[in-house]
């Protein structure tokens, strides 16, 4: 049976841009109250300001989700301000480019308090509030990152892995209980966290390349709002694995096809599109010279 979200209260981690802006706009719409969460006050705050004209209750809350104490003293501020959980979404989530060597302990420490341990904060501290009712759900996003991997991702990718496999055990535990559970695997979204892309230390000095942010912007396919669509979508249904975009189902397919070699794949189809894009732009550019 569908769920009508209508009425019921989401927390959002995450909330002030990409996925998590647009998933506080769709929920919104599904007439649902919000508790949005993020360090960035200002953005929440303009995500607030996008959703105000909808009659329902929004609480905007600056909270770090990698600090344990403060995850939850905020999980006792939204029972307070709204009463009860129905949805729990952890999407927070920072990006870091180097490769093994290049990166630091402290770097790899930083990714996974925010990534790892910002999920592992908010279900522990919101289960027993989602327990309470009748029906509720818990969404963990992890990432295509979370299916294959990508060179100078490594700390990225372990996150990523993590909440795959936490949230795949959490599924077993809870089967049969109130509360649902779905892992989010989003393709190449176009979001800030490409542009917010921290690039460590070690790999500045390595390749004397102060940033690499666009790395991910070239090719980033689908919008957060579409993103948020097939996530709200995939709750409604129950859907306890959740792919966005055709690079993250392809992405899938090609790691069950290939388990040992899909990297080999995966490398030469991107050279080869790096080959035709080359030569598109330079018919494209020849074309219009002689315009």
């Amino acid at each position: 049976m569908r769920w009508n979200l209508e009425g019921d209260v989401a927390v959002i981690t995450g909330a002030a841009s990409g996925i998590g802006r647009a998933l506080a706009c769709r929920l919104a719409r599904e007439k649902m109250s919000l508790a949005l969460v993020d360090v960035d006050a200002a953005g929440l705050e303009e995500t607030a300001r996008q959703i105000c004209p909808t009659r329902i209750a929004v609480s905007t809350h600056q909270v770090d989700v990698a600090d344990a104490k403060r995850m939850e003293e905020f999980a006792a501020e939204v029972l307070e301000r709204h009463g009860r959980v129905n949805l729990l979404i952890n999407n927070a989530g920072v990006g870091l480019l180097g490769t093994v060597e290049a990166i630091s302990i402290e770097e790899i420490d930083w990714l996974m308090r925010i990534n790892f341990w910002g999920v592992v904060h908010g279900v522990k501290y919101f289960l027993p509030l989602l327990r309470r009712e009748p029906r509720a759900r818990i969404v963990n996003l992890s990432s295509i990152l979370g299916i294959i991997v990508a060179a100078e991702n490594s700390a990225y990718c372990a996150s990523k892995f993590a909440i795959r496999g936490f949230t795949e055990v959490l599924q077993q535990e809870l089967e049969g209980s109130n509360i649902g559970v779905s892992c989010v695997y989003p393709g190449r979204i176009r979001t800030h966290i490409s542009r917010n892309l921290r690039v460590s230390r070690g790999r500045k000095k390595q390749s004397g390349q102060e940033s690499n942010r666009n790395i991910y912007d070239d090719n980033s396919m689908t919008s957060p709002e579409a993103a948020a669509n097939s996530i709200v979508e995939g709750i409604k249904r129950g859907d306890p694995r959740i792919l966005i975009g055709l690079d993250a189902v392809w992405a899938d397919r090609l790691q069950r096809a290939f388990p040992c070699h899909y990297q080999k794949v995966v490398w030469s189809l991107s050279k080869l599109r790096r080959i035709v894009w080359s030569a598109l732009s330079r018919l494209i550019a020849a074309i219009l010279g002689r315009s």
